[in-house]
């Protein structure tokens, strides 16, 4: 009698046990559906940012594309901007030049600087070299750059071109006027004083035309 009584008095405690929790709003069953629900939407929205990541990397990407290219156009156009300023110098400098009178065949150095460039270490020379009169032969020669250096306390000299391959880049070739720009380099720790054009005519040694401009 007393195990059937224990039985009973155990059903009975845990249905009341279940009713409670239904009467409380809990239940088993619906419990496990919504944390089945809750993960199905936790795996969606996981989804979903991996394809919004995706979608963000792709549009900064883009952004770098058009940041580049926007800056590549304003690189071009500050290009366009320094030629034309030069090409109206040279205009302007033309008109004044056909007023003057030198000395037929006369080869001259016009408009000569230097410039340091971006990098460092790096220069850029300008000159515009100018064959005064009106029946002029045409100049065929080259050029070479002599740099002033100080490096390591002591000052030295450099050459361009320092050796045989880089002749061809330094050549003449033209009957009334060149204009040229060489980029030169100099090891970082060298301070650079001035340089030195010399023009030599071709089959000549020594140079026609000296001309040096400083930093």
């Amino acid at each position: 009698m007393i195990l059937p009584f224990v039985l009973g008095v155990g059903g009975l405690a845990w249905f009341a046990y279940e009713s409670g929790l239904e009467f409380a709003g809990f239940h088993r069953n619906e419990a496990q559906r919504e944390l089945t629900s809750l993960n199905a939407r936790l795996a969606g929205l996981s989804d979903e940012n991996v394809q919004l990541s995706k979608k963000l990397a792709q549009y900064e990407q883009q952004i770098r594309i058009e940041q580049g290219s926007s800056q590549e156009t304003a690189r071009q156009l500050k290009g366009l901007h320094e030629e034309n300023a030069r090409l109206q110098e040279d205009l302007n400098f033309f008109q004044n030049l056909t007023a003057t009178k030198g000395k037929e065949g006369e080869l001259v150095i016009h408009r000569l600087s230097l410039e340091r460039e971006q990098i460092r270490g790096e220069y850029r020379v300008r000159m515009l070299l100018v064959q005064s009169g009106e029946r002029v032969k045409e100049f065929v020669g080259g050029y070479q750059l002599v740099a002033t250096v100080v490096q390591n306390g002591r000052k030295t000299t450099r050459l361009f071109p320092s050796d045989v391959s880089g002749y061809a880049q330094f050549k003449l070739n033209f009957k009334y006027y060149q204009r040229l720009e060489q980029n030169v380099m100099l090891p970082p720790d060298a301070q650079l004083q001035n340089i030195q054009v010399r023009l030599f005519e071709q089959g000549v040694r020594d140079p026609m035309v000296r001309q040096s401009v400083n930093l």
